[in-house]
This record gives C-alpha cells, structure tokens and sequence, in this order.
C-alpha cells in the first residue's frame, strides 16, 4: 500500500503546529522538518563537515554546535541564507524519504515552515496550507515569545507572502483559515482528515 506524502505549511503564527499537533492525535505520522534539521545539525557527520568547511571553524567545538555563532553566520544576509538552506535541505528531503519508508499510515504529513521557499512542495501529493489575519498571527506569536511586534512584523516580512503561497497552490491542495476558536480549527482539521482517508483509500 502505497503512504501518500502531504505537506503542512503556514506563515509565522498561523497554527501550522497546531494543526500537525491535531492530525498527531488522530494518528497520523508527522515529519517536523524544522526539528529534524536541527537534529541533523548535531548528528549528521557528513553534514557537520559540509557546514564546517563552508561556514568556517568555531562552529563546532568539541563537536557541539554552536547555535548563535551558525546563525550569525549563515543568516546574515540574503546569500548565505541560501547556501546554508542548500546544504540543509537536501539532508532533511534524504531523512524525511527514509523516515516516510518505515511508515504504515495512507498517509503522513511534513510540516515545513518554509515548504515552498526549499522547493520541497514540488515532492508532496497534497499541500494544507494555514493561513490566518496578520494581527491573529502577530497576537500567537508574541504569546508564545519575547519579540515585539516591530520585531515580528520584521521576520513575517522576509517571509514568502500568504497570498503568494495561496496562488501556488492546485486543485489538489487545502487550505484552512485558522482565525476562529480552537474549536472551529479542530472541526476543520477533522473533516480535511476524512476527506484525505477518503481520497487517498479510492
């Protein structure tokens, strides 16, 4: 039986975790790219080496990533930005494909921050896209941080646009509005489950 591939994207603050989290509980397979990355970054020796070579030495000391010295450098401007997503991707697309091969589900989903912007959307079946007011977005993100608003509306803005994402969208793909209760999301996320199971099973 063939698991089908869909991916999870929103903007910052949209509740894209929040609606992975609901899909988790009722029982489908999650892939956090986000995390995973991350987890590859300390694990990965092959990767290790790559980012060392490229980013320069001070990275890892004793082997432990340095996570404010990585950032430093490899987000401070717009092309380093892509060499370390170059790098990364790639590994995380290699991981993701060996973690979906052990899965049994009709379908599992990785939820990816930036699942356009890495070309990863190119790979799925499907795609759910959150999306959510910019206030309703700024308001859960500074609940769940310190950042000010300033400071939010800075990061939102070196993202992809919600309404850009919406237009790479086909007739294959979701969307869910998430500037309800909570309530109202999980009556969303339940009916796009059954409607996935539905399409997937036929």
């Amino acid at each position: 039986m063939k698991s089908y591939h869909v991916g999870l994207t929103g903007s910052m603050g949209s509740g894209k975790s929040t609606v992975a989290e609901i899909l988790q509980e009722n029982g489908v397979p999650i892939y956090f790219a986000d995390d995973s990355a991350k987890r590859l970054l300390v694990e990965d020796i092959e990767l290790k080496k790559i980012i060392e070579k490229e980013f320069g030495e001070g990275i890892y000391i004793d082997g432990i990533l340095q996570r404010r010295e990585l950032a430093k450098r490899a987000f401070s401007t717009p092309e380093t930005t892509n060499r370390i997503n170059a790098i990364v991707h790639p590994a995380v697309h290699r991981d993701f494909v060996e973690w979906h091969s052990k899965q049994k589900s009709i379908y599992v989903v990785r939820e990816a921050a930036i699942l356009f912007e890495s070309g990863s959307y190119k790979n799925c079946d499907s795609i759910i896209l959150i999306e959510a007011q910019e206030d309703n977005r700024i308001s859960r993100v500074q609940q769940r941080s310190d950042l000010s608003v300033d400071e939010i509306r800075q990061r939102m803005s070196k993202q992809m646009p919600q309404a850009q994402k919406r237009s790479m969208l086909t007739k294959r793909d979701y969307i869910i509005e998430n500037d309800r209760d909570l309530k109202g999301l999980r009556d969303q996320v339940k009916f796009l489950h059954e409607a996935l199971l539905d399409r997937f099973s036929r």
